[in-house]
């Protein structure tokens, strides 16, 4: 099982975790959501848990709950920036089968 970031993810999430006081790393998971299933939640990681999957890439520590894990296994998450005002971070997930049209939900 492995859950990975893109240099530019990489380097993005290290800026922001260099502002965030008792930060320790990227927190992905999953929740129920919009007309497909799930949608992704991404935070900051203060603390591992019992439950959770502890990850690294490209220096980053990533923390996944237990119960997402199944649904993002594999992924790689990069960032992109369209043009001066689109940025964001782009999930490449293996396990989706259907996304909704706007693109905000996800379904395995």
């Amino acid at each position: 099982m492995a859950i990975q970031l893109t240099e530019s993810a990489a380097g993005h999430v290290k800026s922001m975790l260099s502002r965030r006081d008792g930060a320790i790393g990227l927190r992905l998971g999953t929740r129920k959501s919009g007309c497909t299933g799930f949608a992704y939640v991404v935070d900051y990681a203060v603390q591992v848990g019992e439950d959770d999957r502890l990850f690294e890439s490209h220096g980053v520590k990533i923390v996944v709950d237990s119960e997402s894990l199944p649904m993002l296994d594999g992924m790689t998450v990069d960032y992109v920036k369209a043009n001066m005002l689109n940025e964001g971070f782009d999930f490449i997930n293996p396990n989706i089968k259907d996304e909704c049209g706007c693109g905000e939900s996800f379904s395995v």
